[in-house]
């Protein structure tokens, strides 16, 4: 893992206090099925979904696919939404300078991004519905990261567990002054709180 990602999962793992205690409740809520999964010697396929999965469905497939990388699991990761966009450029800075390397694959209207957190391992990413070939069609988790996929997406064929980790969409903040910082902010509380995820898990 590039160091200063580690560092900063490092900085991280160490203030769960800042996340209440309902928040915890529900992320224990998916810890626990995916420690059925593993106790069961079964794949884990995580899905996060947001509308235009642009944003926050993106940041939550990298930052989980990360997190379980810290705490030394693989897992599968992935996003979705109701509607195809493409990744968003500020979603994107956040992360490079959060200490991601990300390589653009091509120069079409949704480019496809590889987002490497290692030499040698990444995420795919690129905007898609729930219902895009590359994404499992069974025993996967749906994590719902805003309220709008959540109500506009009452059913979601295939998974074994549906859970809404809805988050503030950073997007408010387009083009304002404090729009990196914002950015950053919603990148670090969903890395957080991906990693206080997988430190319950017991390998």
């Amino acid at each position: 893992m590039f160091q200063k990602i580690k560092d900063r999962c490092e900085i991280l793992s160490k203030n769960f206090k800042e996340i209440s205690p309902e928040r915890k409740a529900l992320l224990e809520k998916l810890a626990a099925h995916i420690q059925r999964r593993i106790n069961e010697n079964k794949g884990i396929n995580l899905v996060y979904v947001c509308t235009h999965n642009s944003r926050r469905s993106h940041l939550g497939q990298i930052w989980a696919k990360v997190a379980a990388d810290f705490y030394g699991l693989d897992i599968d990761t992935f996003s979705a939404g109701t509607e195809t966009t493409a990744f968003n450029q500020n979603a994107i800075s956040a992360l490079i300078s959060s200490g991601f390397e990300v390589k653009k694959s091509d120069e079409t209207a949704n480019p496809r991004y590889e987002v490497y957190f290692d030499q040698a391992k990444y995420s795919l990413c690129f905007s898609k519905t729930i219902d895009d070939e590359s994404l499992p069609k069974e025993n996967f988790v749906a994590v719902m990261t805003c309220g709008d996929a959540d109500e506009n997406c009452p059913f979601i064929p295939g998974c074994d567990l549906r859970i809404g980790t809805t988050y503030f969409d950073p997007k408010s903040y387009d083009n304002s002054v404090i729009q990196n910082e914002k950015y950053t902010e919603r990148s670090n509380q969903i890395a957080m709180e991906c990693l206080y995820v997988f430190s319950l898990i017991k390998k």
